[in-house]
């Protein structure tokens, strides 16, 4: 792809991240690890003395599935739902219709000694990682405790697996007597990845892992988390509203807004090519590091409506500036554009 055709589609920086971003971990047979169909999950909302409001549709009809070994990224603007999607996969909430099948099991259907099971497949690196952790609990107890949970190791061989973690994060292992406030917050997110790693999984959710860190200290734990990704064969589902650091990781990106996906598609084709117009807007967001280089399309105008009271039709039609009548009236059902390319906008389908 030229500089020009990049310039085209108001990426420069994807030029940059793709040309380095060929994941050398190509699985021979490929295999869904998970499979998410039609997830919804509303919160209830209270009115005023306890009467009965309405309900937040935080998540409403999402579906999606994850290769072995492969990222998903979901992006999307602050509370559209991108977190909740991450933990109803876990069940540390618990979903209101849909299905999700993890290695062909249906999550649901287990009883809790068989999530209990499950859960060491499964695990998650939380967007604040100092909140997670208990501040009394040395580096040696946060990590090691999981071990201890589901009686992997106990005594002098749980902290010799704990160094061991520590030295695969980038860490020196004689800082597991630290406490959590003694360290960075690049180092903290590193001791979320090693207590996620502990029990060996092979799906992690990465809920903003680098949100709230340096630029270049992002750098640093998305190159560990793809240089994870190779050693172990992990999946991810990377959430995150920086669309630049989701095009490095992800092998394939959803792009959420207001409780439903509206395109979803590999990293490189919709970079190249989207098509909805919310995600031609955050594409054309991204920032240009070129003094010379002006940017063409508008920016969203109007603030996101109300997830209690979504709008009819397309969700995006309040704040999009190509809408017709019919986005105001029918909600747009996906549209195949090939080679994985989903997107629900009508005016694809006409």
């Amino acid at each position: 792809m030229s500089l020009r055709a990049a310039r085209s589609t108001e990426n420069i920086l994807f030029l940059a991240f793709y040309t380095i971003n060929i994941c050398p971990l190509q699985m021979e047979n490929k295999k869904t690890l998970l499979k998410v169909m039609d997830l919804k999950k509303y919160f209830q909302v209270e009115g005023h003395l306890y009467r009965k409001k309405g309900f937040v549709h935080a998540v409403d009809g999402v579906t999606f599935e994850i290769e072995r070994g492969q990222t998903l990224g979901v992006a999307g603007e602050s509370g559209c739902g991108k977190t909740t999607v991450g933990k109803l996969i876990l069940r540390l909430i618990e979903p209101d219709s849909g299905e999700i099948y993890f290695d062909g099991l249906r999550i649901q259907d287990l009883d809790p000694k068989e999530m209990r099971k499950l859960r060491c497949d499964m695990s998650i690196v939380f967007q604040d990682s100092q909140s997670s952790f208990n501040p009394r609990m040395t580096l040696n107890d946060i990590i090691g405790r999981p071990l201890e949970v589901f009686e992997f190791v106990k005594g002098p061989e749980k902290s010799e697996k704990v160094k061991d973690l520590l030295k695969k994060v980038g860490m020196n292992p004689a800082s597991i007597d630290r406490y959590p406030h003694e360290l960075s917050g690049g180092q903290q997110q590193r001791v979320g990845i090693a207590r996620a790693l502990a029990l060996k999984p092979r799906f992690i959710v990465l809920d903003e892992p680098t949100s709230a860190l340096d630029v270049s200290v992002q750098a640093q734990i998305l190159n560990l988390l793809k240089d994870l990704q190779i050693l172990y064969g992990l999946s991810y589902l990377f959430i995150s509203h920086n669309l630049t650091a989701v095009s490095f990781l992800s092998h394939a990106i959803a792009i959420m807004y207001l409780g439903k996906i509206v395109e979803i598609g590999p990293t490189a084709e919709l970079f190249q090519s989207p098509h909805h117009p919310y995600t031609q807007a955050l594409i054309a967001a991204i920032p240009v590091p070129d003094p010379e280089y002006r940017k063409t399309a508008k920016a969203i105008r109007g603030d996101v409506p109300s997830s209690i009271f979504p709008p009819d039709g397309c969700r995006f039609h309040t704040r999009c500036q190509i809408r017709r009548s019919m986005c105001k009236e029918a909600e747009p059902k996906f549209h195949d554009l090939g080679g994985g390319h989903y997107v629900a906008c009508h005016l694809e389908s006409t």
